[in-house]
């Protein structure tokens, strides 16, 4: 009986015992093995994404009925999984440069993809929280890990302050919910519900407010979002990358999980709550980032905004709404790696640069980087026929479908209004006048970009595979 309970965990117990053994690596042979640690971290996460992939797939339960392992969990585990591995990847030449090289780095990211995937698993609310506070307290560690920077160390203070706050009304709504329904299982709450067992009463509604105030806070959907333009801003770049990509799948895994499933049977209780915030979450995005000069700042902003578009699909609350989410986050997540590598690469003479104007005549200095970040841009702005457009579309289509076209109309405004600061990039690169250039990218910088460009530009020759296998992990939820 051990062992099938044992084995619909066996990709998260053996990035544990990997993360053990690389710490035991590092502390034997010090910071010197800081780059074997990094590589030895992309390949544990690879071997995961394996054990991941060897799974049936099939729906089951298992440790007491607290995890629980489906198509949509496999889907979003290999999306964090892959976007985990670019941002340490990313990372190993900056800390080098920036002589913040310790191998606790990627152990600390290895062990918050660990927390990543327990979330993204999580079926019942205390196997939910531990996940969560997993991957928070090894975020936490990594936000201020560059001790000498004031920036970094306010950065993450603020975050730690801000998380432990969120982390008290998740558990706070997690106990009303439990008081009312008397279980904290999602299984056996939405079986309460469906037959009219368990009431919806006030009480009930109150701890759904509180689990969605703590579960915004973790992907920055307003009005929890105020650590992130500081922390993005603060915190070593690929530690942005990685904050920007991996947690945010995580966290919008646990948010369609915890509302599809559970509470799906009263979606009419809490979708003018997901209504509300999706449209706060979209117009802060759109009109906050418009003044914005430093471009870390802006891709907080930009990310506030995107969760919002995500948020769209949940509120519809249906398997195409979840399907629309899947198949969004998905581009995101590439579109926001390829960004960033961008970002990593905007190097002078003197160090690092981060102001939006360094990036004027880039064009002419260097025309790679430039044409692959206006493509960026075009796509996070959602103009076609570049990926990001489809990422929008079917989430408004959802939205749509649903009934809500205000939604779908204010998503549309918020977005025109949000393709001014991208294009304002694409204006400074091409017809500003040159500065003095970049030194040479590294090759792994090109190599990422490269390939998240292709899929950017040429998304909409093939989508079937991402269509399909989207559709799949959304069903998971509903059959």
């Amino acid at each position: 009986m051990v062992l099938p309970e044992i084995s619909i965990a066996l990709p998260e117990i053996f990035l544990a015992v990997a993360a053990m053994a690389l710490l035991m690596i590092g502390v034997f042979r010090g910071n010197g093995s800081t780059g074997l640690v990094s590589w030895l971290a992309v390949l544990s996460i690879g071997v995961a994404a394996v054990l991941v992939l060897m799974g049936s797939g099939e729906a089951k339960s298992g440790l007491s009925d607290l995890y629980r392992v489906d198509a949509f969990s496999n889907f979003m585990k290999l999306l964090a999984l892959g976007a985990s591995a670019l941002a340490v990847i990313m990372s190993m030449d900056f800390n080098k440069r920036e002589k913040m090289a310790r191998f606790e780095f990627p152990i600390l990211m290895l062990i918050a993809v660990l927390g990543m995937m327990v979330m993204i698993s999580a079926y019942d609310l205390m196997s939910m929280y531990l996940g969560i506070e997993l991957m928070s307290l090894s975020l936490y560690v990594t936000a201020a890990f560059r001790r000498d920077s004031l920036r970094a160390t306010e950065a993450g203070l603020k975050y730690f302050v801000l998380g432990a706050l969120s982390s008290g009304m998740l558990l706070y709504g997690a106990s009303l919910v439990y008081g009312f329904t008397g279980s904290t299982n999602f299984g056996v709450i939405a079986d309460g519900l469906s037959s009219g067992r368990i009431e919806t009463g006030l009480g009930l509604l109150v701890g759904i407010v509180f689990l969605i105030a703590g579960l915004a806070f973790k992907v920055s959907a307003v009005p929890f979002h105020m650590w992130t333009p500081d922390v993005y801003e603060g915190v070593p770049t690929p530690v942005t990358a990685f904050f920007a990509a991996a947690p945010k799948v995580a966290g919008m895994a646990l948010f369609i999980r915890t509302f599809a499933m559970p509470f799906g049977d009263v979606v009419a209780q809490w979708q003018q709550i997901i209504v509300f915030i999706s449209i706060l979450t979209m117009a802060l995005g759109a009109f906050a980032a418009i003044n914005q000069k430093n471009i870390k700042r802006l891709m907080a902003y930009s990310s506030i905004g995107h969760i919002g578009y995500a948020l769209v699909g949940l509120a519809a609350g249906t398997e195409e709404g979840v399907r629309g989410i899947l198949i969004y986050m998905t581009l995101y997540v590439i579109m926001n790696i390829g960004t960033f590598a961008i970002i990593l690469s905007m190097r002078a003479k003197e160090g690092m640069v981060e102001d939006i104007n360094e990036l004027a005549g880039l064009g002419k200095t260097k025309p790679y980087m430039a044409a692959l970040l206006a493509m960026f841009m075009f796509s996070l702005a959602g103009i076609p026929p570049l990926a990001g457009f489809f990422g929008k579309f079917y989430v408004f289509l959802a939205a749509i479908d649903a009934g809500l076209y205000p939604l779908a109309i204010i998503g549309l405004v918020t977005s025109a209004v949000g393709a001014f600061y991208y294009l304002r990039i694409v204006k400074v690169m091409y017809f500003d006048e040159p500065k003095e250039g970049f030194v040479p990218m590294q090759r792994s910088m090109g190599v990422i970009m490269g390939v998240c460009g292709v899929i950017t530009l040429l998304f909409f020759v093939y989508p079937a595979p991402l269509l399909s296998s989207a559709a799949h992990a959304a069903s998971a939820l509903f059959n």
